[in-house]
């Protein structure tokens, strides 16, 4: 059986491993080795850029209702560029007819031809194309109305409608459609052809040397939820803004890659939202700043996952609740639960999702703990029974609901006028919406505030070593890492803002930590002392 330190080394170790073997396999993705038969001129085994020739060029956009084409008559041009430039970047904005059958929640797709100038696509030997949908399914966001004004009935009857369709999802036009060419002169080696790479070539003979025709590339990850538009029966014409630009050999790889990454999380039930989130992270962010922040999210993980375990070792060894606040921990339980309910009901990012839920789980265990219940069934019924408080631990609740009594004078007034103020001012999609609202308001704008009945119980016994400070410095690290992930992943401001909030808190622990020295004869979080260790340790001597 390891021991708890064994097992800390054994984790961080296999997390060492890990930063180790991810830096190795970014950096196979973004290196390329190429044909060394090149660097000598020959052309054995070597496969050659057909872009080097500098042939004149010109782009050509389609749209068809059919994922795959064999007649011109069947689809139509949106967009021709003459004379098309690798090298330069543009974007335009074009309408695009919507056919009637993606009027019903049909699907569009585009063909986009980079071909020989002059020549039409089905007509060119050496031509390069690639196929994108512009539209996708997606449950539309419901309407957010003012729960005291009301509607009309005209209204009503539009919203029962629209609720009525809620659950199912319908079609959205993509209104942004990416193109990249990989214009580097790069020679591959025919013999270790990148397989990402490899299934967006096509290769043509020219007399004794093999090329590969220019590298056309859809970027996926830059299609957006924020410009999705719904797809009404009405409309004929949609905006479509086509951009181009150049791509590297390595970015396009590492595109692939992510793009790949994005498809098999929603092959595994991440929704358009979800993986839009992770999108995000890639398109809106700088290379160097994404390099940083897939660091930094390792070490978020690992101390995720050692804060949880040093909580629950606490928690699971605690036999007292000297020192410990009652209160505090009642609340903690209560904004964490608040908190997620409203991150479900907001449709955040799994991202932040998935800890958030893990966390209020761990916290109705550490409730059930604090008031030392247990639960015996009588059938299908639970029966709870609470354990009784000794003489030190009823001085610890006097301090506990005095700090709670100071609070209560400014907290509720507080949080009953925010209430009021969102229920005149702002717009909810329905009662449950706006307190669950309510309540996070109040967890995030006065939550802290519920945190000082703790401080209040440490200035009073003038001790800090009862609380759990192995979890408590993990949580700090995390905390810090948190301020850098509030300006990356997408999440309500309130939210966003509570991240700041936690660093004030931890600040104050730590100055009561160095406030209040060790005290040996004091018990410890688990409600013995150093000087009763020491006696029993002799006596088995």
């Amino acid at each position: 059986m390891l021991s708890r330190s064994s097992f800390t080394s054994l984790v961080v170790g296999v997390f060492a491993v890990y930063v180790v073997h991810t830096c190795w396999v970014m950096y196979g993705i973004v290196y390329t080795r190429p044909c060394p038969a090149a660097a000598d001129g020959a052309a054995g085994g070597c496969v050659w850029p057909y872009l080097a020739r500098r042939p004149k060029l010109q782009l050509s956009v389609y749209t068809t209702t059919r994922s795959s084409i064999g007649a011109e008559s069947n689809i139509d041009l949106v967009l021709n560029v003459e004379d098309f430039d690798v090298e330069s970047k543009f974007e335009r904005t074009v309408n695009v007819s919507v056919p009637k059958k993606t009027r019903n929640n049909g699907t569009l797709y585009a063909f986009v031809f980079l071909h020989h100038a002059g020549i039409l696509p089905w007509h060119d030997g050496k031509q390069v194309h690639v196929v994108s949908p512009l539209t996708t399914y997606m449950v539309p966001k419901p309407e957010e109305v003012n729960l005291l004004t009301g509607e009309s009935a005209t209204q009503q009857i539009e919203a029962e409608k629209q609720t009525n369709a809620l659950d199912e999802p319908v079609s959205h036009w993509r209104s942004r459609l990416t193109l990249n060419v990989m214009v580097e002169d790069f020679v591959f080696d025919g013999s270790s052809l990148p397989a990402d790479v490899h299934r967006y070539m096509k290769m043509v003979q020219l007399g004794k040397t093999v090329h590969y025709l220019p590298i056309l590339f859809i970027d996926q990850l830059s299609n957006r939820v924020k410009d999705l538009m719904v797809i009404n029966r009405s409309t004929t014409e949609l905006p479509l803004t086509v951009s181009y630009d150049k791509i590297s050999l390595g970015k396009l790889r590492f595109w692939i890659h992510m793009q790949d990454a994005v498809y098999s999380l929603q092959q595994f039930g991440f929704s358009e939202k979800d993986a839009d989130e992770v999108k995000g992270i890639f398109v809106d962010t700088n290379l160097y700043f994404l390099a940083l922040t897939f660091f930094v999210a390792a070490f978020h993980l690992l101390f995720d996952f050692l804060a949880f375990k040093n909580d629950i070792s606490f928690w699971k060894k605690k036999r007292s609740m000297i020192g410990m606040s009652t209160k505090a921990v009642l609340w903690r339980c209560f904004s964490t639960v608040v908190i997620f309910l409203f991150l479900l009901d907001e449709q955040t990012s799994l991202l932040v999702l998935i800890p958030a839920g893990i966390g209020a789980v761990i916290e109705l265990w550490k409730v059930k703990k604090a008031l030392k219940m247990t639960i015996r069934w009588q059938g299908l019924r639970p029966r709870f029974q609470f354990g009784a408080y000794n003489d030190s631990e009823k001085k610890t609740e006097e301090y506990d609901a005095q700090a709670m009594k100071y609070l209560s004078y400014l907290l509720y007034p507080l949080c009953i006028g925010g209430a009021g103020y969102s229920l005149l001012n702002v717009k909810y999609k329905s009662w449950y919406s706006w307190l669950i609202n309510s309540f996070v308001n109040g967890v995030y704008a006065f939550g802290f505030l519920f945190m000082l009945p703790q401080l209040f119980v440490n200035y009073k016994m003038k001790s800090v070593a009862h609380l759990p400070w192995k979890a408590f410095t993990y949580k700090a690290f995390n905390t810090f890492i948190d301020d850098i992930f509030a300006f990356i992943i997408t999440m309500p401001t309130s939210h966003r803002l509570a991240c700041f909030r936690d660093d004030v808190v931890f600040l104050v622990y730590l100055y009561q930590r160095w406030l209040y020295p060790v005290d040996k004869s004091r018990v410890n979080e688990y409600g013995e002392s150093y000087e009763e260790k020491s006696k029993k340790k002799a006596h088995r001597e």
